[in-house]
C-alpha cells in the first residue's frame, strides 16, 4: 500500500488528471441507485494521496496552488458527469428544439460544479500538513465547498458527498443531529481514512477516530429506530400517479384525457375495510389547463370530493394582466369538496433555465433561453406556508428539486405536521436521476423529524414516515392510486442547533484544528 501511495503521489500531467477523473466516478458509485458506498473507502483516500503530491513549481500563490485546484476539479468533473449525465434527457423529450444544448447540459454543468470540488481540494491544500490532520484540512474543504454549492448562484446542493454516507434507513438518523451539511463534512472525514495505511503517519489515531465515527453514527441509528413509539395518531392520503409521457403533458388534444385519468384514479374505490381519503394528492403540474379556464373541470371535482376532504394538486397558476403580461405560478392547488380553491402555495425556488431564465434580456441576445418546453417562464413565489386541512393537520408543500435543500425545508418545517413533494421526474426517463431525487426528499423527512408525502408523475410516489422508513411506493412508470395511512408523529429532533446551521460548525471546527496544526510547532498526530 505504501508503494502504491508513493506511486500515485508522483503522478503528473494527464496521469495524474486520469487518475483523480476516475476516483471521481468512483465515488459517484455511491449515490443512488448503485449505493455502492465502498467506493467512497477508494476515492477519497486517492484524492489524498494527489493532493499530497500536488505542489505547485514557481513563487506565485496560484502557481503553487494551481495543482491543487486542478487535482479536485478532476475529480470532481468525473463526480458530475458520472453522476448528472442523466439530466440531459430532459433535452431528449423535445430533441428537435434542444438537442443543441445537451453538451451544456451534460458536461457543462458538471465542469461547472467541478469548481466547488477543486476550491474543496484548494482550500484543504492550504492548511495540508501530515497524518490526520490533512484528512480534517479536506473534510473541511469539502464541508465548506458543499455548503457553498448549495447557496451560491440559487443553489444546487444535489448528489452531496453526505449523501453517500447515508444509503440506508440505519444509517440516515445522524443526519437528524448533524443535518446534510454536517454529514458532508464527516463522510469526507471517515471515506479518507484509508489513505492514512499509505503513508502509516497517524493511523492508528486516524482508525480509531474513524471507528468512533462509525460506531457511533450506526450506533445511534440502531437506538433511535429501536425506540420508536407506536403509530399513534394516522391519516388516509390517496396519491394518484398517472406517468403521463413529458410529450404529452402540454398536447392540447390530450387535457381531457388526462384530466379524466386523474378524476378516475382519484374516484376509485378504496380497498375493502378502509376508510376514504382524508387527502388526494396529484403530481407536479398534473392539470393539464389552467383552472381559471375551466370551472366545469372544478365543478366535477366538487363532486368528487366528499366533506371532509381536499385534493392537493400540483397546478399552473395564472395571475392576471393584459395579453402577454401574465404571471405564471408553478403552484399546489387546493381544492374543497365545493369545488372551491381553498389555498394555494406557489413554487419559491425555481429551476433556472428550466422555469425562468437569469439575467434574460442579456441572455435573449445571444439567443438563449429556458431550454425545457413547458408554460412559463414562471414566476418566483413571495413566500411558503403550510396548507390546513379539515382535520387540522398542517401540510407544508415543496415543489419538484425544492425538497433538496435542506435549510428552506428545515426552516419551515415548525409550521407543518406534514412534508409534501410534488414532482415531475419524467423529465428524466427511466436514469438515476428520479432514483436520487427520492433519496433526498427521504433524508428530508429525517432531519425535520416529519413524515413525507411525495406525489411524483411517474414515481417514485411514496410515504415516507418521520424516520425515514418507506411505509409504501410506486416504483417508476406504475400508474395508479395508492392508499396509504401516514402516521403523523413527530419524531423527536435532537439536534442541538437546527440541523442546517451544524454543518458549518463542524466544518469550521476541522479547519480550525487544521490550521492549528499546521502553523504550531510539529506535534503532530502521529
Amino acid at each position: 500500500m505504501e508503494d502504491l501511495a508513493g506511486r500515485v503521489i508522483l503522478l503528473s500531467g494527464w496521469r495524474r488528471a486520469l487518475l483523480g477523473f476516475s476516483a471521481g466516478i468512483g465515488a459517484a458509485l455511491a449515490q443512488p441507485p448503485f449505493d455502492f458506498f465502498a467506493a467512497c473507502f477508494v476515492a477519497f483516500p486517492v484524492l489524498v494521496w494527489l493532493l499530497d503530491g500536488a505542489d505547485g513549481e514557481g513563487r506565485g500563490f496560484l502557481a503553487r496552488h494551481w495543482p491543487a485546484f486542478a487535482t479536485g476539479w478532476w475529480f470532481g468533473f468525473g463526480y458530475f458527469l458520472f453522476g448528472l449525465w442523466w439530466i440531459g434527457n430532459a433535452l431528449l423529450v423535445d430533441a428537435e428544439n434542444f438537442a443543441w444544448a445537451l453538451p451544456f447540459a451534460a458536461i457543462g454543468l458538471p465542469a461547472f460544479l467541478a469548481i466547488f470540488y477543486g476550491f474543496a481540494s484548494f482550500l484543504a491544500r492550504l492548511f495540508w500538513s501530515d497524518g490526520v490532520l490533512r484528512l480534517l484540512a479536506l473534510a473541511f474543504g469539502f464541508g465548506l465547498a458543499e455548503w457553498l454549492r448549495a447557496n451560491i448562484l440559487t443553489g444546487f446542493p444535489w448528489n452531496a458527498i453526505g449523501y453517500s454516507a447515508m444509503p440506508t434507513v440505519l444509517s440516515m438518523q445522524s443526519a437528524n443531529i448533524f443535518g446534510l451539511d454536517g454529514m458532508n463534512t464527516l463522510a469526507v472525514l471517515v471515506f479518507s481514512t484509508p489513505a492514512l495505511i499509505g503513508t502509516r503517519r497517524g493511523l492508528a489515531v486516524g482508525t480509531g477516530i474513524a471507528a468512533v465515527c462509525i460506531g457511533l453514527h450506526l450506533g445511534y441509528g440502531y437506538l433511535r429506530l429501536s425506540q420508536i413509539p407506536e403509530v399513534g395518531k394516522t391519516m388516509s392520503v390517496r396519491i394518484v400517479q398517472p406517468s403521463i409521457l413529458q410529450d404529452e403533458k402540454w398536447d392540447v388534444a390530450e387535457q381531457n384525457r388526462i384530466f379524466r385519468l386523474l378524476v378516475d384514479l382519484s374516484s376509485a374505490p378504496v380497498s375493502q375495510g378502509e376508510t376514504p381519503p382524508d387527502l388526494i394528492v396529484w403530481p407536479e403540474t398534473a392539470v393539464p389547463f389552467f383552472f381559471s379556464d375551466r370551472p366545469d373541470a372544478l365543478a366535477e371535482l366538487g363532486r368528487l370530493l366528499a366533506d371532509g376532504q381536499m385534493l392537493l394538486a400540483g397546478a399552473v397558476r395564472v395571475e392576471g394582466g393584459e395579453a402577454g403580461t401574465e404571471r405564471y405560478y408553478n403552484s399546489v392547488i387546493a381544492v374543497g369538496p365545493d369545488g372551491a380553491i381553498v389555498d394555494a402555495v406557489d413554487k419559491v425556488h425555481l429551476v433556472p433555465f428550466g422555469e425562468y431564465v437569469p439575467f434574460a434580456e442579456a441572455l435573449g441576445r445571444l439567443g438563449l433561453g429556458r431550454i425545457v418546453q413547458s408554460v412559463g417562464p414562471f414566476s418566483k413565489g413571495a413566500s411558503r406556508h403550510a396548507i390546513s386541512l379539515a382535520n387540522g393537520v398542517r401540510v407544508l408543500p415543496f415543489v419538484c428539486y425544492e425538497i433538496i435543500f435542506p435549510g428552506i425545508v428545515d426552516g419551515a418545517s415548525e409550521r407543518a405536521d406534514l412534508l409534501l413533494n410534488l414532482t415531475n421526474d419524467a423529465w428524466f426517463g427511466l436514469t438515476p436521476g428520479p432514483y436520487q431525487h427520492f433519496r433526498q426528499a427521504q433524508v428530508r423527512a429525517v432531519e425535520t423529524g416529519l413524515p413525507l408525502v411525495r406525489a411524483a408523475n411517474n414515481g417514485i410516489s411514496a410515504v415516507v414516515d418521520s424516520y425515514g422508513r418507506v411505509i409504501d411506493a410506486f416504483d417508476l412508470d406504475a400508474v395508479g392510486a395508492l392508499d396509504v395511512k401516514v402516521p403523523l408523529g413527530r419524531a423527536d429532533k435532537f439536534s442541538f442547533a437546527g440541523a442546517g446551521t451544524n454543518g458549518p460548525f463542524v466544518a469550521l471546527s476541522f479547519g480550525l484544528v487544521a490550521l492549528i496544526g499546521r502553523i504550531a510547532p510539529r506535534r503532530r498526530l502521529n
